[in-house]
């Protein structure tokens, strides 16, 4: 019993079923606060399974990425679950290594904004620093996995292999940016992804997407700082955003309006197209320190 500590899956479903306990999962309605608390449970899916069909059902109802299958007779159990391949380990980065002890630098990061009173000041506080650079063969993996599974802060949800993002990586067609973040309290690795397509002196965004555990941080606003530089060093003048909605990623539904970007049009079904003029463009990011 002593290296069950080694054991990487088993240390994943702990850190998940912790998150799920501390974001009030299965608590009643009156006691729970909204689920979903950044840097607990990410934005990505996980299984969840347990004999109770009801408490399989409030997970459901309260973790919308948390997938609860039925199960059936305690007999049925292991079939079922080895045949639907829950719970499956497909591939494990090195962030994943880390996610423990990410979770628990986010819970130093809460301790530390309870004492302060103006939330710019606790950024500052943070001592942030951030590595914003083109696609690098290092992170490819890291970023595959990212644009799969990220859902909530995910302009386009366009899915890609490793192979396709290496493709971008090498077309000087396209501008890729990934950020790492790091602070007082811990590494958070890469945790965000643009990649936007030029065309004559426009750029397309073809994919902006962000990690969960690192909102509200301006984490955005160096993206888009670098991004505008990149765009004013090839003659780019304008650049334009999509957001396409989808079940999950309602909370960036406003996102380009709340940068300055116009909106150009929006369909009957949501999809909507935005525009940022780069002339004149000023640096929004003030509190993270930019390597690039």
């Amino acid at each position: 019993m002593k290296d069950w500590k080694k054991c990487t899956a088993f240390l994943l479903a702990l850190v998940i079923c912790l998150g799920l306990a501390a974001c009030g999962v299965g608590s009643s309605e009156g006691e729970r606060e909204d689920y979903y608390t950044p840097g607990v449970i990410e934005d990505t899916d996980y299984d969840f399974t347990d004999d109770n069909p009801a408490e399989r059902e409030i997970v459901r109802q309260q973790a919308p990425g948390v997938t609860a299958p039925e199960i059936g007779k305690p007999e049925d159990y292991i079939r079922v679950l080895d045949r639907g391949g829950y719970f499956e380990v497909t591939s494990l980065s090195e962030d994943d290594r880390k996610r423990n002890e990410m979770y628990q630098a986010n819970l130093k990061r809460e301790k530390a904004q309870a004492s302060f009173a103006d939330y710019a000041e606790y950024l500052k506080s943070l001592d942030m620093k951030a590595t914003i650079r083109s696609f690098e063969p290092v992170y490819m993996a890291r970023i595959a996995q990212l644009t799969n599974k990220s859902n909530q802060f995910n302009l386009t949800t366009q899915r890609m292999t490793q192979a396709q993002i290496e493709q971008m990586a090498a077309d000087d067609s396209y501008i890729t940016l990934y950020g790492k973040l790091e602070d007082k309290f811990g590494d958070n690795g890469v945790v965000s992804v643009v990649i936007a397509q030029k065309e004559e002196k426009a750029a397309h965004i073809r994919l902006w997407l962000m990690s969960c555990r690192v909102l509200k941080r301006d984490m955005e606003l160096a993206m888009l700082d670098e991004l505008v530089e990149r765009c004013q060093e090839a003659g780019i003048g304008e650049i334009y955003g999509y957001y396409y909605p989808t079940a999950k990623n309602n909370m960036v539904r406003k996102f380009y309006g709340e940068l300055g970007f116009e909106k150009c049009s929006e369909d009957e079904a949501g999809n909507s197209v935005w525009k940022l003029n780069t002339a004149g463009y000023e640096k929004r990011n003030h509190v993270i320190e930019v390597e690039s």
